[in-house]
């Protein structure tokens, strides 16, 4: 068993006059060989979007896209006819299939006021689905009152033996969430890869401490602790929360291509 940590700083960053988008893998015109993928996790893009910018229309193909915010809020529209607004404690997901247009913007949106008015930051995951030429298709699930401290909630998945709250098209992956307060600790699921990414927060993970934006990979690594970690404390406060998305899945990028 081996753990592999990527510290936030050694990302690739893309920026723009209203994006900064940090990379775990290789994206865009950032391109390392040696780091394209874990399991059949492909994209792992921290963002941060100005006011009433975004990505305008653009096209994808064959992926499983799944959007988790952190601040702020993401307007989605695509040439399906799907929209909505993506904030923290909703996750999204569309499946790209044999072709779709769409836009994620930090725009107004009639039910929330608040929409469009400060920087949005979301991380975006792409994973490889099981099966090519599937219809492209959305989802989205408010799942706020499940997000409770030290558990480990199952946010998106294709395996039929876990109740998810969105579902994507690959049966051997699946995204939790967990929050710890300080000291707390949850055990991630037992399976082959396990790629785990602090949204914010620190955590310890066997011997490595990890804060936000840091990542950690590995394989057959299930079954370890997470525990919540503070620092010391700032602005009076008696916890600090920390939050880790994690993916377990029981294929390899490869296993699909074969």
């Amino acid at each position: 068993m081996g753990i592999l940590v990527i510290p936030a700083a050694d990302r690739a960053v893309t920026t723009t006059e209203w994006l900064t988008s940090r990379h775990t893998f290789s994206f865009g015109d950032h391109y390392d060989p040696s780091n394209t993928h874990h399991g059949v996790l492909l994209v792992n893009n921290d963002d941060v979007v100005a006011p009433l910018q975004g990505f305008d229309p653009h096209p994808h193909r064959e992926s499983e896209i799944v959007t988790w915010v952190t601040s702020g809020s993401l307007v989605h529209q695509d040439s399906e006819g799907h929209s909505g607004i993506v904030y923290p404690g909703l996750a999204q997901r569309m499946s790209a299939g044999t072709g779709v247009l769409h836009s994620e913007r930090n725009d107004t949106w009639p039910a929330r006021p608040e929409a469009g008015g400060r920087p949005v930051r979301f991380v975006q995951m792409w994973i490889m689905p099981d099966e090519l030429e599937l219809p492209p298709s959305y989802e989205q699930s408010d799942i706020a009152d499940d997000l409770l401290p030290d558990r480990v909630v199952p946010v998106a998945s294709g395996d039929p033996t876990v109740d998810s709250a969105i579902r994507v098209a690959n049966r051997s992956a699946t995204l939790y969430a967990a929050r710890l307060d300080r000291g707390s600790s949850v055990e991630l699921p037992d399976t082959r890869y396990t790629h785990i990414f602090v949204t914010h927060g620190v955590v310890q993970i066997g011997d490595a401490t990890l804060g936000e934006g840091d990542a950690a990979r590995g394989t057959d690594i299930g079954g370890v602790t997470v525990t919540g970690v503070a620092p010391a404390a700032t602005d009076g406060a008696d916890e600090v929360v920390a939050e880790v998305l994690v993916w377990s899945m029981a294929r390899d990028l490869r296993d699909l291509m074969s």
